[in-house]
């Protein structure tokens, strides 16, 4: 791949491939180590991509496995408080509920992550966590009624359906 195409993915997917190394490790260093890895790998990546779409969901595969990678590496030992992995996202993401959606369990926090962030269709999101479509809906399910919750005790509103 030359480099001019390798630059253009970078600027163009740096946040997403960050992001959702974050979800898979939830230390914004070691995210930042698999975001850079990962973007080592396209440097040496000899395929070809179908289109921007097909990239970008290459490169958050690879950075979700080398997030989990790190984490596995640690033996599960979190080095950094999940309050402070929860402030570090990027600064262009939506900023919003991306603090409150790190606090959701890990299997969860990815799918809902890719759905409402990256805005992936469920079947995508099966391909690139390689669950069933089946699975990633009940993950987006369940991640949905942790978030409400989250959402009402840290803003003690009832949300409205």
């Amino acid at each position: 791949m030359n480099d001019s195409r390798i630059e253009y993915y970078v600027r163009r997917f740096r946040s997403s491939v960050y992001n959702a190394a974050l979800c898979a490790c939830r230390d914004p260093f070691d995210a930042d180590d698999a975001a850079q890895d990962v973007f080592f790998r396209l440097c040496d990546y000899d395929g070809d991509f179908n289109d921007d779409e097909h990239a970008k969901a290459w490169l958050i595969r690879c950075a979700v496995n080398r997030g989990h990678d790190i984490v596995r590496s640690k033996r599960r030992r979190p080095t950094v408080p999940l309050e402070e992995a929860a402030g570090a996202v990027q600064p262009d993401a939506p900023d919003s509920l991306l603090p409150t959606v790190m606090k959701l369990e890990r299997t969860n926090r990815l799918i809902l992550y890719l759905y409402y962030f990256e805005e992936y269709r469920i079947e995508e999101i099966s391909g690139i966590t390689e669950l069933s479509v089946s699975a990633v809906r009940s993950r987006l399910a369940r991640a949905r009624k942790q978030l409400k919750k989250l959402v009402m005790e840290e803003y003690g509103e009832t949300l409205t359906e």
